[in-house]
């Protein structure tokens, strides 16, 4: 009898368990077909929306799970009548739970606070330096890439970094993204605090910081993070706070629903630091700041801050640093130290973040601890200053991650958040208007596009150090150029010694192999003045004048040398410009000096150092005019006949299609940039100099040679399609029509000109 019960519960047993493992695999399954992977954490994403198939899904799911609680009510009858009355084997506080009820879906984590689809996350950043405003659009893009609720970043800058971001977002247009800057060279010093506007329309605050001898490599901007209390608006009560160095692998809406789980008396959200920095073992005599354990890492932070205002946050750092700065004499970690320290002593303020929202790429490090799948990962943070090379097991997945976003086409993160209404733009929708207002069966409909194309900016790109020196002869080169130009920077380096503004059009992952190639040449790593503006792909056309503008406005001496990357400069010309706008008391008329421009057709060329040297290769075939053969009414006015002989400056009169290289002043009337591609760009803008009644200079010591290249495609477009040639005349006609009205009868002359050809 004994033995017949054990084959029935033995049996029973199997049932139970082969049920259950079916009912785990039917969902495992399903999660497969729908996207969405059991090993996902369950209590850290946002449940997707449920459509028939999914409801029908999890309905045959719950009469499984019913089916397997009347299996185990019969197996526990049957124990029952067949024991002495000791609880049966196997048998949990779950088990006697009524069929239907909720018990057996419950799950293990503590409810989720969900976060609305519209809610305006708050996310702060301080930035300070070229670098740093590089590095920070990284993290900015795997933000973005997750996102599903508008943001708003608050940046607080050096007068560097916010030139540099604000271009970047107002140029970048990503819906439902606010940005405020907030000025850190204020934050960092002063006697008294209190709020200010700037002159420039950004929050600045006196406070000071820079009492606080810091050693981290971050240096004073490191212990900015400390007074977002008195730096973000009084209205904002919470906000994430981030380093640059921060790789998002998630919506950043599942960090900002943690909010949700503070207590009372929580005010800081933290991750444990994952290196023994605070354990004081790294070396003999190695004694770090005062920490709660292993102390917490300050890379990511959620900050309420309406109640750290209520606790008196600034007096509270402040005591704590005075404190400790008498025995620790100077920090080693910036802010974290600080932020430590306050813990130690009020330990309930802080809320301990699990460690997947800031996995620490430092050396010797317990990150490791923190994953065991790739969902698990939410938060990449690279804060070794070996940055990349960091050591790490898994350090080329990590790599690899960051990449993406490094290189990621950030016009494709121009994605609209549709049933979000969004704050009105007046630039986004007068662009939207023109758009709307374009003729698609007009059949120069993609060079109007091309004009409208809103490109990402970003400027300074590289480190630049040129501080202008009031020098008002000083002049600066100026010129645009596209990746398969890159072999000529080196070399007009070499023959220009004064500033140089350059405007590059690359796409997000050309512009990580020109920032590769720039730190690894001796020639452009050693130069500071050279200033690099990335210009971002988009559309068919090159936008030739928009770089040309871009790299104009942001000249900072009184006069620009207005040139193309394929040409070099003559030794010392830098120099002799200087001097002949001196001599010619240029500040005192307007004028454009004209630099004569030849051309060879050796890809190896012995430049000339003199112009009886260039005169004698003139001679024997081995320079040209430019375009002698191919254009000649583009520098024929130049008059190089009278060029040869001249000693002295002589005027020349303006032609139809003249189009030289000059030196004018910063304020000169910007390229019009209805031309696109090839053709007409430079002639325009000659023109409309001619129209400001600008005298004609040219300057009788001074020349550049062009070296050879291969055609571009937009050349290449203009010579095999009458369409292009056909749009481009018609480009012609509408900029005659728009300088008649700006310039009257005066530009009539442009326009007759025009019909004797």
């Amino acid at each position: 009898m004994l033995r017949s019960w054990r084959v029935k519960l033995k049996l029973l047993l199997a049932t139970v368990t082969l049920a259950v493992l079916l009912s785990w695999l039917y969902l495992f399954m399903g999660s497969l077909e729908y996207g969405r992977f059991l090993l996902l954490p369950p209590c850290l994403g946002e449940q997707p929306s449920r459509d028939v198939e999914r409801e029908a899904l999890a309905s045959r799911v719950r009469r499984v799970e019913e089916e397997n609680q009347q299996l185990r009510m019969q197996l526990g009858q049957a124990q029952a009548e067949g024991s002495d009355g000791s609880p049966p084997w196997g048998a949990s506080t779950e088990d006697g739970d009524p069929p239907g009820s909720e018990r057996g879906n419950r799950t293990a984590c503590p409810k989720q606070r969900t976060v609305h689809k519209c809610e305006l996350l708050h996310v702060a950043i301080v930035c300070a330096g070229h670098n740093a405003s590089r590095d920070v659009v990284t993290l900015v893009k795997s933000i973005l890439f997750h996102r599903k609720n508008p943001l708003h970043f608050h940046f607080i800058t050096d007068s560097v970094a916010h030139q540099i971001l604000q271009t970047l977002f107002q140029s970048w247009m990503v819906p439902s993204v606010h940005v405020s800057f907030y000025n850190a060279d204020d934050l960092k010093a002063g006697s008294c605090p209190y709020f200010a506007l700037s002159s420039s329309g950004h929050v600045t605050l006196q406070l000071e910081v820079s009492w606080i001898p810091n050693k981290h490599y971050s240096g004073i901007y490191g212990l900015m993070k400390l007074t977002l209390t008195k730096a973000l608006p009084s209205n904002l009560s919470k906000v994430i706070v981030l380093d640059t160095d921060i790789t998002f692998a998630t919506d950043i809406a599942e960090l900002w629903a943690v909010f949700g789980k503070f207590s009372d008396k929580q005010v800081i959200g933290l991750v444990e630091n994952q290196s023994d920095w605070y354990l004081g073992n790294l070396w003999k005599n190695h004694k770090p700041w005062p920490a709660l354990g292993r102390g917490f890492n300050t890379g990511v932070i959620l900050l309420l801050l309406d109640r750290l205002r209520r606790l008196g946050w600034e007096q509270m750092w402040r005591l704590t640093a005075e404190r400790e700065l008498m025995s620790m004499l100077s920090t080693s970690l910036a802010d974290q130290d600080i932020f430590n320290a306050v813990i130690k002593q009020n330990p309930a303020l802080v809320y301990r973040l699990p460690c997947f929202w800031n996995v620490q790429l430092s050396d010797h490090t317990r990150s490791e601890q923190c994953y065991t799948e790739v969902s698990d990962l939410k938060v990449i943070h690279w804060n070794s200053p070996k940055k990349l090379r960091v050591k790490n097991k898994h350090v080329e997945f990590f790599r690899n991650l960051y990449l993406t976003f490094l290189e990621y086409d950030g016009n494709l993160l121009r994605r609209e958040l549709f049933g979000c209404a969004s704050l009105p733009s007046p630039p986004s929708n007068q662009l939207q208007q023109a758009l709307e207002e374009l003729d698609e069966d007009d059949p120069c409909y993609d060079f109007r596009r091309q004009h409208l194309t809103q490109h990402r900016v970003h400027l300074f790109f590289l480190q630049y150090e040129f501080l202008a020196l009031p020098d008002p002869t000083d002049v600066t080169l100026v010129a645009q150029l596209s990746m398969d130009r890159l072999q000529m920077l080196e070399a007009i380096c070499k023959h220009w010694a004064g500033p140089i503004s350059l405007a590059l059009y690359m796409s997000d992952a050309e512009a990580q192999q020109f920032l590769r190639y720039a730190q690894a040449s001796e020639v452009l790593s050693a130069r500071h003045n050279v200033a690099y503006h990335i210009v971002y792909k988009e559309g068919q056309f090159y936008p030739i004048n928009l770089l040309r503008n871009v790299a104009l406005a942001n000249t900072q001496t009184p006069y620009v040398f207005l040139t193309d990357i394929d040409f070099l400069p003559m030794y010392g010309l830098y120099d002799y410009l200087r001097n002949s706008i001196q001599q010619l008391e240029l500040p005192q008329r307007k004028a454009a000096l004209i630099v004569p421009a030849f051309e060879t057709l050796h890809y190896r060329l012995t430049f000339p150092k003199s112009k009886a040297e260039l005169l004698s290769m003139l001679d024997m075939g081995s320079l040209y005019t430019f375009r002698y053969h191919v254009w000649p009414k583009g520098h024929a006015p130049t008059d190089y006949a009278k060029w040869r002989t001249a000693t002295v400056p002589y005027r020349v009169a303006w032609q139809p299609d003249f189009e030289p290289y000059v030196v004018v002043r910063r304020d000169c009337p910007k390229y019009d940039q209805r031309f696109v591609g090839f053709g007409w760009n430079k002639v325009s803008h000659i023109m409309e100099l001619d129209a400001q009644e600008y005298e004609l200079l040219v300057l009788p010591n001074a020349f550049m040679i062009h070296m050879p290249h291969a055609p571009s495609f937009d050349i290449s477009k203009f010579r095999l399609s009458a369409g292009y040639r056909g749009c481009l005349q018609t480009l012609r006609e509408e900029f005659h029509q728009d300088l008649s009205r700006r310039y009257g009868a005066a530009a009539l002359k442009y326009l007759t000109a025009e019909r004797s050809l």
